[in-house]
This record gives structure tokens, C-alpha cells and sequence, in this order.
């Protein structure tokens, strides 16, 4: 199957019932395979008119309990940030799928990874954050997609699937997982109609005195929370490393192909991958980094999460950057090359 088309039957799979969606290139495989399947599983599915109507079609839905879920690409989220900044302000689960293409702008249609701040450092208005996976394969691709909704509903917050346009219109085989719904709490908040009950309000307004900050610093304490617990990352060969090349998502297939190539040839180079881009493997990173291990980051874009690697090593190591941004891909034999000319 296509990338896109494992994250579409992953969300049915993990009970998504409602999707809507605007049509937008590389992405497109999710709203049509939606339209097909949606029906056939008493779902709904919904072309809106536009990306704004569509992420506020999403906040409604999942408002009144439902497992919703909207998929765009680059310029589409931007026009999805005002949507989610009060999905998160509301506490309202709901899962965003991501596709990225190269930019500014428009842009063009190859896979991109420039739209990392706008997902790990929240795009919209306002203090807020959101879980977000960096699949880096199908098997992935169904088994966080199935994660993000679990974990939507478990901290009542809204999580993005952070792809790409390769990613999502590359095929390859994979393992499809039996969903196993965890058990969580009942949704006593949502909207279902007040008889014989309180009413229930959703709202991210908040006008009274010292009301909001109050909030703020409620969501604080959950985003403190999903640091705690959430994390997720993946290595190779760094117990050894010199230098670890830190890359995720499509740039990390590619750097692995790199790591191997570089292994063959006897050097010491390793892999760290992070899972989770928010929450960020910053204390693992950190511990790499006072073994004396050097870093290169290797993104699809002119530099974003060599960020947070700096951060996260706070100047206890060398850290590098190679990226090629507008939706360039680079090869294995040009990240080795990279790689053999930081390690010295």
C-alpha cells in the first residue's frame, strides 16, 4: 500500500469515524481512500471547502465524542493552525496528518521536512504544544497512526502524524497489527446531549479574572506530563559512535543506508532517531553528549531540530548540520561523505 493509504485504514482500524478534509497534493490518497471506506464502516467523510472548514468540522466532531481525524499538507496546516491552537485549548483529542512538501510558499510537491517548528513548537496562537510522531517507515506509519488517536483521547490533546511526501506515496509491505483499544476513560466531557445531567461546556474562552492563566497552567502541567512518559526514539550503533547522526523520519532512512555504508568501511558513526519530535529525546541526546560523542544533524530543510540537538547537548559537544532544503533529498553517499568529514 501507499503511505497515505496505511494511515487511512490505520485510523478506521483504531475507530476514526469522522474525517474531513481539502484536497491537497502529496497527501490526496487520504481524503480519497476516506471517501471510499468511510461509508462502509458507518463513518463520515466530508470534502469541506476549505482547510479552516475542515479542521473546525474536526473540533465539532470530536467535541461530541468521536474519533476525529483531518490530513493536509504544508500550506494546508498553516491554514489548520488557528483550528488547532483551539483544539488544544478546548482539550479536544483529534489526530493531523501532515504531508510535507518543500516551501515557503507554495512551494513545490517533492518531500519536504521544513514544517518542523511549525509542529513541535506550535504553530497557532498561544502556549500550547502537541504530541508528534516522525514515522520512518509503513510498519510505522500503521502502528503510530493507531497511537495517535489513544494517546489524543488519553491527554485530551491534539497529536500530528509528521510525514512526508515520499513517505506518503512510497509503497512497501508491512505487518498489519491487530488494534487492541487500551482502556481509557470515559469521554464524560463530550457533548451527547445534558438529560439527566450537568451540562457540559467546551470552550477555550476565558474571560474571568486570572481564569485563563489558570488554564495555561493546567495544560503546562500535561505537556510536563507527556515529557515524562511519551518519549520515543530509536538507535543504532551509538554505543560506539564518535559521531552520531541524528535524523528522523525520511532523512533517517536515508542516513542509515549512510551508517552502514560508513560501518563497511570501519567507521565509528551511529544512529539516533527520535520517534517522538514533541516530546523531544532531549535527556538522551544529553547523555550521549557527555560521553564526548559529536553530532550531525541531518534534516530535509535548512535547519530545524539541529535546534534542539544543540540544546539538548548545551555546548558539552561539537554538534553539526547538513540539510538540503526546497524538497531536495540527498543521497547515503552524501551523507557518508558529511559524516567522514565531521568525524575528522
Amino acid at each position: 500500500m501507499k503511505g497515505n493509504e496505511v494511515i487511512a485504514e490505520a485510523a478506521i482500524q483504531a475507530g476514526c469515524r469522522f474525517y474531513a478534509g481539502y484536497p491537497i497534493t502529496p497527501q490526496n490518497e487520504i481524503p480519497e481512500y476516506m471517501s471510499r471506506r468511510m461509508p462502509e464502516v458507518g463513518g463520515i467523510f466530508i470534502q469541506a471547502e476549505s482547510e479552516l472548514a475542515a479542521i473546525n468540522m474536526v473540533y465539532g466532531a470530536s467535541a461530541c465524542g468521536a474519533r476525529a481525524m483531518t490530513s493536509s499538507s504544508s500550506p494546508g496546516i498553516s491554514l489548520k493552525q488557528e483550528g488547532i491552537s483551539y483544539l488544544a485549548g478546548a482539550e479536544l483529542p483529534a489526530v493531523i496528518v501532515n504531508m510535507q512538501r518543500g516551501g515557503p510558499g507554495l512551494g513545490n510537491i517533492s518531500g519536504s521536512q521544513s514544517d518542523y517548528f511549525q509542529a513541535v513548537k506550535g504553530g497557532g496562537h498561544g502556549d500550547y504544544r502537541m504530541i508528534v510522531f516522525a514515522p520512518f517507515n509503513h510498519q510505522e506509519l500503521w502502528e503510530l497512526t493507531m497511537l495517535a488517536f489513544d494517546k489524543a483521547d488519553e491527554y485530551r490533546t491534539p497529536v500530528m502524524i509528521l510525514g512526508d511526501g515520499v513517505i506518503g506515496q512510497m509503497m512497501e509491505p508491512f505487518y498489519p497489527v491487530y488494534y487492541q483499544r487500551p482502556d481509557l476513560p470515559e469521554k464524560t466531557w463530550a457533548l451527547t446531549g445534558c438529560r439527566g445531567r450537568r451540562p457540559n461546556v467546551i470552550k477555550s474562552l476565558y474571560m474571568g479574572e486570572g481564569e485563563l492563566e489558570r488554564r495555561n497552567y493546567i495544560l503546562q502541567e500535561k505537556y510536563r506530563t507527556i515529557r515524562e512518559k511519551e518519549v520515543r526514539y530509536s538507535t543504532s550503533g551509538v554505543e560506539d559512535a564518535e559521531l552520531i547522526i541524528v535524523a528522523f523520519g525520511i532523512a533517517a532512512r536515508v542516513s542509515l543506508s549512510a551508517v552502514r555504508i560508513l560501518r563497511g568501511e570501519g567507521k565509528k558513526i551511529g544512529l539516533f532517531r527520535p520517534i517522538t519530535l514533541f516530546p523531544f529525546p532531549e535527556r538522551e541526546i544529553s547523555s550521549l553528549a557527555s560521553e564526548g560523542k559529536r553530532f550531525l544533524t541531518v534534516e530535509l530543510n535548512a535547519g530545524q531540530m539541529v535546534e534542539d540537538v544543540r540544546l539538548a547537548v548545551n555546548g558539552r559537544a561539537e554538534v553539526y548540520f547538513y540539510g538540503r532544503p526546497g524538497g531536495a533529498i540527498m543521497t547515503p553517499e552524501e551523507i557518508a561523505e558529511q559524516a567522514k568529514r565531521f568525524s575528522g
